[in-house]
């Protein structure tokens, strides 16, 4: 397995793992899925900021990405980030997330980076677990602050200081 930059080739296959979630599951509190032209914007953006979007391949096969870009606008968060992990089911138990997030927090440590946020849906018990074994501290728990399936959501935010 390889961590490598996202190319154009690469996404429908990511696309094929994130719609899924995001039309399935309260992982994402989006509703709207990803787009190829969307999806091709935002590694463009972010590249341009310096950011990074990259994927795991095994023999030319995707299986997760990870992604990150400022936590918040204006300068005064220029040093702190948040990023994104998405893994296929094929991904999961074999190291691929550890493997994507030590290359995400390389990069952006290189970009200057002092922190990495990571906002986790409170439902999603194995990624706020998964930051965690990584080092991330919950800092702080946002009752109610999103909305999909007719449910009000909580929003778990963990940080990492790079």
């Amino acid at each position: 397995m390889q961590i490598r930059p996202a190319t154009p080739e690469d996404l429908p296959e990511i696309l094929e793992f994130w719609n899924p979630l995001i039309r399935e599951t309260t992982v994402t509190f989006s509703s709207e899925e990803k787009t190829l032209e969307g999806l091709g914007r935002m590694i463009a953006t972010r590249r341009d900021a310096g950011r990074e979007f990259l994927v795991a391949d095994d023999a030319g096969q995707v299986l997760g990405l990870v992604t990150y870009d400022q936590f918040r606008g204006g300068n005064g968060y220029r040093h702190a980030m948040e990023h994104t992990i998405i893994l296929s089911e094929a991904a999961r138990g074999r190291g691929v997330g550890r493997a994507l997030m030590a290359a995400i927090e390389a990069h952006a440590r290189r970009g200057g980076a002092h922190t990495m946020v990571a906002g986790v849906s409170a439902e999603n018990e194995a990624g706020v677990s998964f930051h965690l074994a990584l080092g991330y501290e919950t800092v702080g728990r946002l009752p109610q602050s999103g909305r999909k399936f007719g449910r009000w959501l909580d929003l778990v935010l963990l940080q990492k200081i790079l």
